[in-house]
Order: C-alpha cells, then structure tokens, then sequence
C-alpha cells in the first residue's frame, strides 16, 4: 500500500513517517469529550512510592451530567493488542460536571499510604513505566495497539505505542501523569495534555472543577466544495457526515434544490461515531450556471450540520497538456511545478485520491498515458471510474521517503469537470520481468503471465503481496557474493517484482486475499492480474511500484501447505529448528505460571523485562506454545538442535519438553534435555538441544566455546545409537544481519548481498572449524560431525565457504538442490533462501541418507502466527504453520555401527621396510588374507599397535584409542582374498620399527 497522506490544498509528499502516525500511533478519541482520563498513575507499592495501590482517574470537564453507567476504563501493556477493563457498574450516579471519579487498580508489595476512598475498586497491575488506558464508553474489552471506533472516548499513552497525537510523559514509581489545568485541557495531544507530577488521587467528594466544556462533539460533515460539469452530461457527488457519540440519521437539501439536483442512496450511520453517506446527483438537463446547494445532516441527538456544494455547470477549462506530454519520456515531468489542464478517464479510485489515462494515448512506449491525481476524498468523489474528466492542477514529482525515483501526480487540484462518462480504457498488456516501469506508472495494466507469491511479510498490517514471475532465489544463496553470476541474478530479480496493494493506504480492517484456509502462501499464483500501476513507499522501508488492482485478484492454492518431508530412510532423524525467541518470561514482565514483576537477563546484568523476547503475554505465550510443539511433534526428530530459546539455563527448554511430551502423551518421557554446557553465552537467546533417549544415549557431556567471538556460543554433544555408531550434533547461531553499524566501518554492509556482520560471522566461522570441532572431534574419539543451526549466511556466503573448505559438506545442496529444487529456509525482500544449514564432515558425510526444509513457515503470512497485536483480524489457528519465522531442517542417517573387531579372521603379513633417503621415511605394505568361511564386510580397518616410541604412522588414516589405523576402502573381503596397504613411518631414535595389528569391519 502506498504510504498514508491527509489530502490537503497545499502539494505535499506521500512520507511513511505519515503512515506510522496516522495508521499506528495517533489513535482519535472523541473531540472534546466531556469525559475524559484525568489522572494516570502506575507505581503503586512500587520500590519508593508513597501509594498502595495503581489507579486512574476520569473527570467530566462538561456542563452537564453525563451518565457513565455501564463505561469501563480499560488498560494494556505498551505495545499490546490485548485490553483488560475494569467496568462501571450498571447503577452508577451520573457524573456530575466538574466532577472527579477514582478507579483503585492493583496493589504492589510497597507504599505506605492507601488511596482516598475509591468509587470503583479493579485489579488491573499498571506498569509504572510504560503502558496505555483507555476510556470507553461500553465494558467491552478493546482490541489493536491502537484502537479506535465510536465507544473510544479518551485515550492515554505514557510510552506506548497508542496514544493520541504524541505519546505522553513516561512515568515512575513516584510519578503520575496529570492532565493540565485540573483535568480540562483536551487538545487530542497525550505529550501536551498531560505532564508528571506526585499521584494526587481525586474523588467524587473532592472540589469539583468547573471547565465550561462543550457536552457534546458536533456532526462533522464532509462535502466537497464543488461539483462542475460539461453541459448536459449530469454526474453526482459523495457526501459523507459522522459525529462521534451520535448516529447521522438524516441529509436534507434545505437550499438550491433546483430541478434535477437531488440527494440519492442515503445511508445511515451504522452507530455512534459511524459514518453516513449520500450522493448528490445532478440530472443531464441542467441548464448552464452556478448553483449553490445546502445539505443539512441530523443525529439523533437533535444536532445538526451543514455544508454547500458549489455545482457548476460551464464550459471546462482549455486544455494546456496530455498526460503522455506531461508524462514526458524521462523519470520527471518535464513541466513540474506548473500549473496545468489536463483531460483523461478515471480509471480507479484509492485512499489519497484517483487515476486517469489518456483515452487515445500518444502511441509512443516511452511516455506513460497514465497519471495519478493526488487529492482530497471528496474531490475523489466526485468522479466515478469511467469519468472522462477535464482536471487543473499543479505537477509535482513525488520522491517517496527512502527512494531516489520520481513519480509523476497532479496534486493541489482547483477545478475537476466531467465531461462524459461510461467509457472503459483496455488495459495495456504487459509481463513480468518488466524493464522499466515508469513507462507504464499510472496506467491500467494487465499481466499476461502468471505470477507467483514471493513475499507475505506485510499483508496484514499494510495490505501488500509480493509478486513475481516465478520464485525469486537470494543471489548469494546461489552464487558467490560479487560474483558476476550474482550480480546479474540480483539486476533480474530488481526487474521481477511488482506489489499487490489493496488501495486504501491504511492498515485494513480485513486481511486481503486470504484464502479459504485462511492463509495464502508464497508459491501460491494468480493470474490475469489488472490494475493501476503505482509507487509510493512499502512495507520494510523504501519504496517500489506497485499495482493498485481494479478486478478483484484470485489466487490458486499451487503451493499448498505441506506435510513434514518424507525423507529416505535411516536410523536416526535429525533436525534443526528456529523457535523464534521461545520465552517463558514476557514482555509484559509476567511468566507462564501468572506471576508478575519478571524479567530475563542479558549476561551477568540485572533482570528485566525490557530484554525479554518472544510473547507479549500469557495468551501469546500459549498460542506460540501450541505452533511449537505442533512443529516439534510433527517432525519426530530423534534429536533437535533449538535456536532462539530464553537463555535461563535449561529451564525454558525443559517447559518446552514438558509440553512436547504432553502433546505426545500424558505422562510420556519420549524427549529428554541434553543439559547445558557450562556457558551459554552473553546473549538474552542460546541454543539447545533435546532427544530420545529410547533413539540415542548421551556420551559425554554437552561442551561449548566460550571464546569472545561467540555471544551465542555453539553447543556439541556426542551421541550414540543403539548399534553402536556414533556421531556429533554442534548447534550454531551466528551473528545476524540486522542492526547494521554505521557505513564505511568494517562491519557495515559492504553491497555484496551478505549484509553488514559479514566479517564476524567469517571469523565465527574459522573458530567453530579451526578451534572448537577439532577440540570436538577429540573429546568424542570419532570424526563425525554435523553442524546445524541460524548460521545467518546464505548457501554461498563467505562464512558458509569458510566451513565447506575445511572438508564439510552442504547437505542441502546435495540432496534439494541435487534434486533439482530450490534450498530455503527464510524469506526476506521478495527472496527465498537458507540461512538454516546441515554441514557434515567428510566421514559422516557418506551416511547422511537424505535432507530438506519442511516449508512450514517461510511461506506463511505474519498474520497467521501467534501474535495478538499489529493485525486487524486474528487468523490464527494452532495448526503447526508460521510456528517461526524460518523453516525447519531435517535429515536421516544411515549410521553405521560399532566397527567389529575380526583379526581372530584373517592373517597378517608385513614386508620388509625400505628406507627413502630423500623423503626420510620407512615404506612397505601390510597384507590382509581372509581366513574365514565367509565374506567381510568392508570396509576393513588396520590398526598397528604398540610402536615404540620414536615411531610414527605417517600415511594414517586417523587414530582410535590411541592407535593409527589405515583404512582398506573394499566393500568386502571374500574368503581367501587378500588386500594390501601401503605403509610409511617416521622415526627417531635407534628403536627398530616394530607393531601388533588389529583389524575391524565397519567405520569408527
């Protein structure tokens, strides 16, 4: 969606920063309420607070009573959707003028003094900091960060993320938030209607404080100026009128109701503060002139309120322009800043005004027949699509913040006169990838391709999908960063987008475009799009053209929601899963058993809720719960390497067993935690691991890498399965993409697609490699190992390279890309990649049966996960998709056994050694004969024994229990067959070179 403007007379340019206000944060209470929030307080028996108890304050700063039965003040967290209210009982006295009411609210463990006596007594625990109190004029409990709607009356933010006009003073243990001149000031402004100072509890009983308020808001009415038409072609007007604590009931024409000029379709306001709408319609036969019409609208509170609308019937003004002249062939209007007459058909009406196009067109591809026209609603309703209208105005090129390209509009518009109407404009054919779409920007289009889902991040809170010809792959998930491969895919992909808007440039009230399960998925398609071309900002910042749809899209479900993969088989299952800041402690400072006051820590810092991650709250808490072990269950892991968990112990992890293990089956012990290492690192997140202790058991215990590079160290446990293989899980999360430091440092982004921290992460990289799996790999007696985990690098990163040189191998590649498909794990800009990996070492490697990303998340709209605040409808379900932000991956193992020791099978024979004076080693062979009835199986491995010291194996394949051994890469050994391997030592001393033998079947 384009950012959000208040169509004015003056030029002015569409800001996101206007959007964030007008659609988030400046929620509009009533005007000049006659009741209103007068006291705000939050840090009763709080560490040095003189009160007992939070309490709000209300105050009716009206002439007259007002009769609050049934009204409930109502509280939420600072950046919360979910609204608690504490309700006014039904047999209330009315609020006498000048009258303060005091609502006691939560008790703290502190204070010294009780409140005055209370009218009304709840149990809401305000923060002292931070947070929102609504007053509303029903006891039903709000919804939204920032509601809005006709039972709103007042509403007071100290810190939030809803308020009125600008956000109000924060507050403390020790101070309340007082609204100006004892309660009356009320300019819909928290930050200048409000400041702090010591609690000062106010009663019915105290001295009433007179204000000579209006008692009640006036019906807003609004009508355009003008309506101006040809000579007998007739056309009609919108007209619109709301008022905040009454319902428009009535419109009247009460002057200038000269024939064939009439109102039409009147609709009632559905409620207090609804709106009602009508048409002013003037007939084809009007004479020429100018005719000033009154509307008058009622209420049912006996109010009223009337506007004129100027019809003029005339001759339009003299063409100066074309669109495809004022257009022009370069990114800007060659006639910018002028005033200009320009004539086109309306092709589509949107929230900050309409499109028009040249009917004819100039033939010529490089200039746009199309032109968006900036302006007020009710100019906009004064055309309807298929208009051709004659409009004045001043060109402008519209620089949306965050970008450097111009879009052409006539904004500051003086006169619109139809001139005929009916007429449909064809659509323009055109396809993705599209070269350039400032040829095409304010014009009907159609899309003669498919198109396909690329991106859902935004489509709740801002009505945009991403669209594209086909799935958009990351550059460097592909190729290597810089690389001209890379560089070339990122120009393609530039030229392969286009967003689906929803026209109203406001958060909308119902989610657009879901489907009949109520999620649309990235891969889902749609074809036969048609709309407007657009551009303006969206969401994630910057901005980009979009298509303003005039046919209602339909999308087909081609990527459907799909079912844990089906891997080939194996002996053990391994997974990884990001569970995107999984916290038993909430934001709100409460904890999963209910209690209050919590925090989490950050390193060896003092706890506290601002660096708690995840839920906001109880609710969200249980919702994301759900997903999570939905998700966990579903893949049936024997082991599962955990990403973005509380970083407090193994307590958080272990509340996530417990609940795996109940949806499993009550009373069920089927996953168990692998306890920690001895650190976890700085980092308010860590990672874990959990297993079956019925699959594998534990060797040894967990062991990390503490060193400075890590704020979020790796963690290895060995494990062995019940044949007696064994391998080695280490679980890693680099250092993110976010948060970039300032440009021109060393660790800022450098261009190249690996964003900023890319240094860090390679340097992460070197250690896990050069330092902590060589230690690994030491401590567990075998070599192999699979590294898992948010490694925040694409399949072809540098810090990716970095492990893939040391010998590991990408699994995901090798088995999806190898398969012929696409990796990914994450979406971000339209791009689908893995930042989620599977690295096993060269002697794991050859075990690994199968791998793939179970595309549970990635795909799925924000709108469906579990959060509760930031969207206009709630579509969640606790089916196990957007459980996270990235998507799960899960592999099998073939992993061989204990290798069996069969030297009571073979014979034994050794060459002579021949010393090499140019390479200083001894060489030889060692020959295997089977002297069994049967074949062994290979491959074979040679373990010499007892070398003196001095003595060395130099051509050894590794060590086992102190010993080199050589490997005899046969699949079998049949009876009587024997093999040979070289050998070659080094030595020192004057110790001849002697040794014992051992063989074994089968891989250590």
């Amino acid at each position: 969606m384009n950012s959000i403007r208040t169509a004015a007379a003056i030029p002015g340019p569409r800001t996101l920063i206007a959007a964030a206000l007008l659609a988030a944060l400046s929620a509009q209470a009533r005007a000049d309420a006659p009741v209103v929030i007068s006291q705000v307080y939050g840090g009763g028996g709080n560490s040095g607070a003189t009160y007992k108890n939070d309490f709000i304050e209300i105050f009716n700063r009206s002439g007259a009573a007002v009769d609050i039965s049934g009204w409930s003040v109502q509280y939420a967290s600072a950046s919360g959707t979910s609204w608690n209210p504490t309700r006014v009982p039904a047999n209330t006295p009315p609020l006498e003028p000048g009258q303060y009411f005091l609502i006691q609210q939560a008790a703290g463990t502190g204070g010294t003094t009780d409140l005055p006596t209370p009218y009304l007594t709840g149990t809401l625990a305000m923060s002292g900091t931070a947070g929102k109190v609504a007053l509303v004029s029903n006891g039903t409990a709000l919804t939204g960060a920032s509601p809005t709607g006709g039972a709103l009356v007042d509403l007071f933010g100290y810190n939030a993320s809803g308020f009125e006009g600008a956000t109000g003073p924060g507050l403390s243990n020790t101070l309340a938030a007082l609204r100006a001149n004892g309660g009356c000031t009320d300019t819909d402004n928290n930050a200048s209607d409000f400041a702090t100072g010591t609690p000062s509890p106010r009663t019915t009983a105290s001295e009433p404080k007179q204000c000579g308020v209006p008692a009640q808001p006036p019906i807003v009415a609004n009508c355009p100026a003008s309506l101006a038409l040809a000579v007998g072609l007739g056309g009609a007007a919108g007209l619109s009128a709301s008022d905040a604590d009454g319902i428009v009931n009535a419109a009247t024409i009460t002057a200038g109701a000269a024939g064939g000029i009439a109102l039409a379709d009147f609709q009632s306001a559905p409620a207090a503060g609804g709106t009602a709408t009508a048409n002013l319609t003037v007939a084809a036969g009007l004479a020429a002139g100018t005719y000033p019409v009154s509307i008058r609208f009622d209420n049912d509170q006996s109010q009223q309120a009337v506007c004129t609308v100027n019809v003029k019937i005339a001759a339009p003004a003299t063409l100066t322009r074309t669109i495809p002249q004022i257009q022009g062939s370069g990114a800007a209007s060659p006639v910018a800043g002028t005033v200009q007459t320009t004539e086109g058909v309306v092709t589509a009406k949107v929230g900050s005004g309409f499109f028009i196009q040249d009917e004819a067109g100039d033939g010529d591809p490089q200039t746009s027949d199309g032109l968006f026209i900036f302006t007020t609603a009710a100019n906009t309703a004064t055309v309807q699509v298929g208009d051709r209208i004659r409009i004045t105005g001043t060109v402008a090129d519209y620089v949306p913040t965050g970008s450097s390209h111009t879009y052409t509009e006539l904004t500051t518009v003086t006169e619109i006169v139809g001139l005929s109407k009916g007429i449909a404009i064809a659509p323009t054919n055109i396809e993705l990838p599209f070269a350039d779409f400032t040829q095409v920007e304010g014009m009907l289009v159609r899309f003669n391709n498919n198109l396909t889902v690329s991106q859902l991040q935004y489509l709740a809170d801002r009505g945009e999908v991403t669209l594209s010809s086909g799935r958009l792959e990351t550059p460097t998930n592909r190729y290597r960063p810089g690389s001209s491969e890379a560089v070339a895919l990122a120009a393609a992909n530039a030229r392969n987008q286009i967003i689906l808007d929803d026209g109203i440039f406001t958060t909308p009230t119902v989610i657009p475009y879901l489907g009949a399960d109520g999620s649309l998925r990235a891969g889902d398609t749609v074809s036969g799009l048609t709309g407007v071309i657009d551009f303006g900002a969206k969401g994630g910042g910057g901005a980009a053209f979009k298509l303003q749809p005039t046919v209602p899209p339909v999308f087909s479900q081609d990527n459907p929601r799909p079912a844990p993969p089906a891997l080939a088989s194996g002996n053990v299952k391994v997974a990884s899963a990001n569970v995107l800041n999984y916290f038993t402690t909430f934001t709100n400072g409460g904890n999963h058993l209910g209690q209050t006051g919590q925090g989490c820590s950050v390193g060896s810092g003092t706890p506290s809720r601002s660096n708690c991650r995840g839920a906001d709250n109880l609710l969200e808490f249980q919702r994301q719960s759900a997903k999570i072990v939905g998700e966990l269950k579903a893949l049936d892991a024997d082991v599962v390497g955990l990403m973005e968990i509380q970083n407090d112990g193994d307590y958080s992890v272990s509340q996530l067993v417990d609940a795996l293990n109940a949806a499993i089956a009550p009373g069920s012990k089927t996953y168990a935690v692998v306890p920690k290492p001895v650190t976890t690192g700085t980092d308010a997140i860590r990672v874990a691991m959990i297993y079956k202790p019925s699959a594998l058991t534990l060797q040894g215990t967990a062991l990390t890498d503490s060193d400075a590079i890590n704020n979020r160290p790796p963690m290895a446990q060995t494990f062995v399965a019940p044949n007696g293989g064994k391998f080695t899980v280490v679980v890693n999360h680099l250092k993110s993409k976010g948060s970039c430091p300032t440009a021109g440092t060393a660790e800022a982004d450098k261009g190249d697609g690996q964003s900023c921290w890319n240094p860090t992460r390679v340097r992460q990289a070197q250690r896990l490699v050069g330092t902590f799996v060589p230690q690994v790999v030491a401590a567990a007696g075998d070599p192999k190992v699979l590294l898992i985990g948010d490694f925040n690098a694409y399949g072809h990163e540098d810090p990716i390279q970095t492990i893939i040189n040391q010998g590991f191998v990408n699994q995901l590649e090798r088995f999806v890309r190898g398969a012929g498909a696409m990796p990914y794990s994450y979406v971000f800009n339209g791009e689908a990649g893995y930042l989620d990996h599977a690295l096993a070492s060269t002697a794991l490697s050859a075990q690994v049966a199968d791998a793939a990303e179970w595309h549970n998340n990635a795909d799925e709209p924000v709108a469906v996960d579990y959060n509760t605040d930031g969207k206009p409808q709630d579509k969640y379900t606790d089916a196990p998709y957007r459980a996270s932000d990235h998507d799960p991956v899960v592999l099998t193992l073939n992993l061989a056994g204990a290798p069996a020791d069969v030297t009571a099978s073979v014979r034994t024979a050794a060459s002579g050694l021949v010393f090499a004076r140019a390479s200083g080693k001894w060489t030889g062979t060692v020959s295997i004969t089977n002297t069994a009835g049967t074949a062994l199986t290979g491959p074979l491995q040679i373990a010499l024994k007892n070398l003196p010291a001095g003595v060395a194996l130099s051509n050894a394949s590794g060590n086992q229990g102190g010993a080199p051994y050589l490997t005899a890469a046969v699949a079998s050994l049949a009876p009587g067959a024997t093999i040979t391997v070289p050998v070659s030592f080094t030595k020192t001393g004057t110790a001849a070179i002697t040794y014992t033998t051992t063989v074994y079947s089968g891989n250590f």
